[in-house]
């Protein structure tokens, strides 16, 4: 199977997580999070990260509830993974996010950030947990 290069986004309202990985090491990186206004992201932003890292898939962290169903947030986040793919023509994939926040946030406590917003990886570290969890599913 040819290696799939992957980029994958943590959907928030204020910021968006970023990273970046592929399954021929089924290893991911986090890159610097997005910022947003009410979830919109700066799309030319979004394009020059494309270019950049040239990902053949696009991934989108799902924010389900606990039970499995759908929240608000949740349907924000496949209106985003649907405007990806419209605007780059790319492949998305949603992936179910439930608890790498918190994971991520631990993560953050640990390297010692103390949860300043501005200089928070929080959203990067999920995005990254969210594509490391998708890739050991898909290689493992």
């Amino acid at each position: 199977m040819k290696p799939l290069t992957v980029l994958a986004f943590d959907y928030g309202t204020r910021s968006i997580g970023t990273a970046y990985g592929q399954t021929l090491t089924a290893s991911a990186r986090e890159l610097p999070p997005l910022p947003a206004k009410d979830g919109q992201p700066d799309w030319a932003q979004v394009q020059r990260l494309i270019d950049e890292w040239q990902p053949k898939l696009l991934l989108v962290g799902l924010p389900l509830n606990m039970d499995g169903t759908e929240s608000e947030l949740s349907q924000r986040a496949r209106k985003f993974g649907n405007r990806l793919h419209g605007r780059t023509g790319l492949p998305v994939e949603f992936a179910d996010e439930r608890l790498s926040t918190r994971a991520a946030k631990e993560e953050a406590f640990e390297r010692g950030h103390r949860g300043n917003y501005a200089q928070d990886p929080v959203d990067s570290i999920a995005a990254r947990i969210i594509l490391e969890d998708w890739l050991r599913a898909r290689t493992g």
